[in-house]
């Protein structure tokens, strides 16, 4: 089984995961949206027991996601970049494709919450968008 590596701007969080992500996913949530400074969030969702930090200690902030359940979102306290968030509903990480060392094999599977995108942003061809998540998507 593969396993990818990845770690926060400053190398001082890192983490890795274990096989092949359960979904991949472009998020225009409004708080993706602020948690990213752009328009998304590019997530790979692993499985709970696939995805481990393997140095340092991250900072982590909770919130209520749509569902009314907790989202724990793991950052570096020292440079900032959040790594993963926690989907507690869906029992997985959505980990950050931009923190992974090796990507590029990861494309998007579908965009998620669009209605909350902004008026300029552009979804990749061919990929199906849903205004919010899915019926059985993450829960």
């Amino acid at each position: 089984m593969s396993v990818r590596s990845g770690s926060c701007a400053c190398g001082e969080l890192k983490y890795s995961v274990e096989g092949e992500p359960i979904n991949t996913v472009f998020c225009y949530c409004k708080e993706c949206q602020t948690h990213t400074g752009s328009d998304k969030w590019f997530g790979a969702w692993f499985p709970k027991d696939k995805f481990k930090i393997t140095t340092g200690s991250p900072s982590i902030y909770t919130r209520k996601g749509a569902s009314g359940k907790d989202m724990n979102h793991l950052f570096c306290s020292h440079c900032g970049v959040m790594v993963a968030a926690e989907v507690t509903i869906g029992s997985f990480y959505s980990v950050g494709v931009s923190t992974l060392h090796e990507a590029s094999s990861l494309a998007p599977s579908m965009a998620i919450y669009t209605a909350s995108a902004p008026s300029w942003a552009v979804y990749p061809e061919d990929v199906p968008k849903f205004d919010i998540l899915p019926p059985n998507m993450g829960a």
